[in-house]
C-alpha cells in the first residue's frame, strides 16, 4: 500500500481494488486525497470534522518568508548606487521606519510606493529613485520570497478537508502576483489586502470582510499571524481566535494537526 494512501486512512477501499484499477483511480496524489476524503479519512482525525471551519493567514512574515534578509538585499542592490551602510545599520533603519507613526489611514495605498520610498531611504540614506525602483521590483518577484516548510501540502490538505482558506494582509497590490507566482493563489477562497479594502489590521473590518467572503463565523475560524497587535489583538477583538506564528504554532504541520483535531489544545 502506498504510504500516502495509508496516511489517508482508506485501507478498506484500497484492498477492494485490483492493482490496475488502483493505478487508474490514484493517478495523482490530489485524486487520491479526494477518494480518501469520500471514504471518511480526509476530514480530520479518525473521520471527525475539522475543529475549525476557516483559516485566515497573514502574508508577510507568516505565509510569505523572505528568501534572504532585508538588510542583505538592500545592501547588495545598493552598492552600484553608492550605498555603503553596514547591514546592521540598514536593519535598524528599516525597523525605525516601520515603527514610526504613519500620518495617513493606510501605510499601503495602491502599490505602496510612497510608504516604501520612506522605508528604503530611512534604512540606507539613499534617495536615488532608480535604486528604490530596483528594490521595489525585487520584492515584487516570487523568487524574493519562500513558503515555510510544509505550507503547500498543509493548505492542500486543509482545503480537501473542507476548511475555508483566506489571506488577510496589510500589504500592497503586489501581493496577488506574489501568491500566484508561489503557486498558492488558487488555494484560497478569499485574498483580503489592506490597500484594496481600505482597512488595515488591527481594524476589525478587515477580519470581518474575510470571514464574510469565506462564509465562516468568527467563533468557528482561527487567524494566524506574526504580530501581537495587528494580528492577535485585532482578531481577538471580534471573537476570532489567533495563533501567533513562531510562538503558538511553529510549523504548518502543527497548524494542520490542530485544525483537523489530531492534536487539539
Amino acid at each position: 500500500m502506498p504510504a500516502a494512501a495509508a496516511r489517508c486512512g482508506c485501507p478498506l477501499l484500497l484492498r477492494q481494488q485490483p492493482a490496475a484499477g488502483l493505478r487508474r483511480s490514484f493517478s495523482s496524489y490530489s485524486g487520491m486525497r479526494r477518494v480518501c476524503a469520500a471514504a471518511g479519512g480526509g476530514s480530520g482525525s479518525e473521520g471527525r470534522p475539522p475543529a475549525y471551519g476557516g483559516l485566515l493567514l497573514d502574508a508577510g512574515g507568516t505565509l510569505l518568508q523572505l528568501a534572504r534578509p532585508v538588510a542583505q538585499t538592500y545592501a547588495a542592490l545598493g552598492r552600484p548606487y553608492g550605498v555603503t551602510k553596514r547591514e546592521e545599520y540598514i536593519k535598524q533603519g528599516f525597523k525605525r521606519a516601520f515603527s514610526a507613526p504613519w500620518p495617513k489611514t493606510l501605510r499601503y495605498q495602491g502599490d505602496g510606493r510612497p510608504f516604501w520610498k520612506i522605508v528604503v531611504a530611512e534604512a540606507t540614506d539613499c534617495t536615488n529613485n532608480d535604486y528604490f525602483e530596483e528594490v521595489y521590483q525585487y520584492y515584487a518577484r516570487g523568487d524574493a520570497w519562500r513558503l515555510p516548510d510544509g505550507a503547500y501540502r498543509t493548505l492542500h490538505d486543509l482545503k480537501d478537508a473542507g476548511v475555508k482558506l483566506a489571506v488577510v494582509s496589510n500589504f500592497d497590490t503586489r501581493l496577488r502576483k506574489l501568491l500566484k507566482e508561489l503557486n498558492v493563489s488558487d488555494l484560497f477562497d478569499a485574498i483580503i489586502v489592506s490597500s484594496e479594502v481600505g482597512y488595515e489590521k488591527p481594524a476589525p473590518e478587515i477580519f470581518r470582510i474575510a470571514l464574510d467572503q469565506i462564509g465562516v463565523e468568527a467563533s468557528k475560524a482561527v487567524h494566524i499571524g506574526d504580530d501581537e497587535t495587528a494580528d492577535k489583538a485585532g482578531a481577538n477583538a471580534i471573537g476570532l481566535e489567533c495563533w501567533l506564528w513562531g510562538e503558538d504554532v511553529k510549523t504548518f504541520s502543527e497548524i494542520q494537526d490542530r485544525i483537523l483535531a489530531r492534536n487539539p489544545q
